[in-house]
């Protein structure tokens, strides 16, 4: 080889070397770019509660923005004040907004089946939260096992009556999922026993304390105070029930069952005035509910319990969280030791 051309293989090398590592450079660049980005701008999910006016709202609220936030996500909150049109007007914003996974509680199971389609054409999946989505193939339903709601309350209630007597079953508004499971739990319990008699079974718009309180009323002097027991779909409509007894001088003497574990159900089982609730922990369902939608912003599989066939005809994956029963004896182990509610709130000034 010629110095000439020695010369201008050496140059033309080191030309390319050079090349190479400017590219390195820049795809290094690019790589840490990327990754700033992704630090500035985490995933964005929706979360929608249909309103923040029962006791434990807040909890699911703080409890989903936790876990999102440990996880890497923002949440994008709302709520629907139980207005189905301003439900609807809030998931529009969110997919506006640009958030990847919308989890909802529905206000109206059937109408949020709209919901569903709105963010699919989006691509953007939707977990029901708490409350089936009828009609719609939603990518998720996470929830507590209300059947089984229904199911501890029955049982408590029916070994309390000694297997007789009658029932009233305060169940929340009509159509609701939730309702519906928990009254399909209590039946499927009593009706096994013969000498049981449900003589009022009631829905109750908006799950009203008031509504309950009156229904109460009205079946305590139907049957001439011949209640034994009444079972409550929520703790403000189990509330209703103790006022109606209490108002009867009867407190203590009708088996009173509600399900949410709120601080004043707590506070009439202390008292005497209620004898059982099922607590329905909030925290487990909000952080599944926040894990699964950060799994499914990132594209990754989700695992679930069960499934379930959706009047859509679609079969859709299911996560259930735990439900336990609550009485006087093992409020400490389950509401107070689990951080549900402060001794202090409980018991108040009380010394144990």
């Amino acid at each position: 080889m010629t110095k000439i051309s020695r010369y201008y293989f050496t140059l033309s090398f080191s030309l390319l070397i050079t090349v190479i590592l400017l590219a390195a450079g820049c795809t290094k660049k690019s790589s840490q770019s990327s990754s700033t980005s992704d630090s500035k701008n985490p995933l964005k999910i929706g979360f929608i509660l249909d309103n923040m006016n029962e006791e434990r709202y807040a909890k699911d609220k703080k409890y989903f923005e936790d876990k999102a936030k440990s996880l890497g996500a923002d949440v994008m909150f709302a709520s629907a004040n139980s207005d189905v049109a301003a439900q609807n007007n809030k998931v529009e914003n969110m997919l506006s907004a640009g958030v990847k996974v919308i989890v909802v509680q529905p206000v109206d199971s059937n109408a949020a089946s709209s919901l569903v389609q709105t963010s699919h054409k989006e691509h953007v999946p939707v977990i029901a939260y708490d409350r089936i989505i009828y009609g719609a193939p939603v990518d998720l339903y996470v929830t507590q096992n209300s059947f089984q709601v229904g199911v501890l309350q029955a049982e408590a209630a029916a070994k309390a009556a000694k297997g007789k007597g009658n029932f009233v079953i305060l169940s929340g508004a009509e159509g609701h999922s939730v309702a519906e499971a928990i009254t399909a739990g209590n039946i499927s319990v009593l009706k096994k026993y013969p000498d049981i008699k449900v003589v009022v079974h009631q829905y109750h718009p908006g799950w009203s304390t008031e509504l309950a309180l009156k229904t109460t009323e009205n079946a305590l002097t139907r049957y001439n105070n011949k209640i034994a027991a009444v079972l409550a779909n929520n703790s403000g409509m189990a509330h209703g029930a103790v006022q109606a007894v209490a108002e009867q001088g009867l407190t203590g003497k009708i088996f009173i069952a509600g399900a949410d574990a709120d601080l004043a159900a707590i506070k009439d089982i202390v008292a005497g005035k209620q004898q059982f609730e099922v607590l329905k922990d909030i925290k487990p369902l909000a952080e599944a509910a926040a894990q699964a939608a950060v799994l499914l912003a990132q594209g990754k599989p989700v695992s679930f319990d069960t499934t379930m066939e959706n009047k859509s005809g679609s079969s859709i994956k299911v996560v259930n969280t735990p439900v336990y029963p609550i009485e006087k004896d093992n409020i400490e182990q389950r509401i107070i030791q689990s951080g549900f509610h402060d001794r202090s709130e409980v018991y108040g000034d009380k010394k144990l």
